[in-house]
This record gives C-alpha cells, structure tokens and sequence, in this order.
C-alpha cells in the first residue's frame, strides 16, 4: 500500500490536472550561457546544488560566497569552488556515481532563480582552484559543471521568502531585521 492516497502515476493524468507548460516556457531553455544568466551568476551569493546516487537518492546541499564565486569559464562550463564544511561529502559523492547534477542560483531579495542542469565532475586542476582563492585560501577541490541546459525562472510563490531576506531574517522561531542584534 502507497504512504499517500489517490496518486498520480502518468503524465497524462498530471497534465490533465496542471496543464502544459507556454511555448515561452518551453523556449526559455538554453543550452548554454549568455550576458543575462553570466551576470546572474556573477551577482549571486547563495546556490543550491541537487545529486543523486546511482540508486536515485537525492541530496541537496547549499554553496554560498562573496557573489561571484562561481567562475564562469565559458559559455558551457562553470566552477564552483568547495570550501571546508562538515565533511559529509554527500553532493561530491553522488557526483562520483552520477554525473547529472541540477543548480538553482538565488540572489537574496530578487524574485527570479536561474536554473542549470548538466554533468558534473569534481577537479584538484591547479589553474582552476587558483581563480577560487578566498580570504588567501585555495580550495582542494572544485566542481566542474557542464551546462546541459539553463533558464530564469520567475517564482514569486517559491521564492517570496528570499525576497525577505533582503530585508529580514530568520532566527529560531522570530523573526528578526537584518540591521538589529541578534
């Protein structure tokens, strides 16, 4: 017995239910980086990058730093530095098993994400870590990504509570202004 009732199980009955997606929609999807996504990533101080395992399971795990430190090689390919953390690896090792990985770039305050979906790989390329330098350290490794596919998304419902951040912020239960002691 499933854990829920009265499930979906084809896309015909989902689309039955929530439509299809606009011609606009659907050609919003590149395959590669122009002047508009290049300059949000450059302003965008907060990622969130989802995995998973060769079995299907999932992770996702925020990256975050001054903006712009995610580099941008080219049209097709990004590097976002790893800097220390709690050393569960769970991203990198999905990563090992399955290359697909999904991003979503926030900039705190802006209802519109960015998307990109590709191939990942993790790298110790010397020249590549180089350019990931912050407050005088060089990470050990990076992710290297592949572009697959990248488009803005605009999300007031998703993303109403990061247009907040820009003015506010979450502590425990309360809710405080960024400008007030914590």
């Amino acid at each position: 017995m499933a854990a829920f009732d009265d499930i979906l199980t084809t896309e015909q009955d989902l689309r039955a239910i929530l439509g299809t997606p606009s011609t606009r929609a659907v050609m919003k999807v590149q395959n590669s980086l122009d002047e508009h996504t290049r300059a949000f990533i450059a302003q965008s101080p907060f990622l969130v990058i989802a995995t998973s395992d060769a079995n299907g399971r999932c992770d996702v795990s925020p990256k975050g730093d001054a903006p712009g430190f995610v580099h941008i090689l080219d049209d097709h390919r990004l590097v976002i530095p790893e800097r220390p953390g709690n050393k569960r690896l769970d991203g990198m090792l999905n990563m090992l098993a399955n290359a697909h990985i999904g991003l979503i770039f926030l900039i705190p305050g802006r209802d519109e994400t960015l998307r990109v979906n590709g191939k990942a790989w993790i790298t110790r390329d010397p020249h590549l870590l180089n350019r990931c330098v912050a407050h005088g350290k060089v990470p050990l490794v990076a992710i290297g990504v592949e572009i697959e596919q990248c488009f803005h998304s605009i999300a007031p419902v998703a993303t109403r509570g990061l247009a907040r951040l820009g003015r506010t912020a979450v502590d425990g239960v309360r809710t405080v202004r960024s400008d007030q002691a914590v």
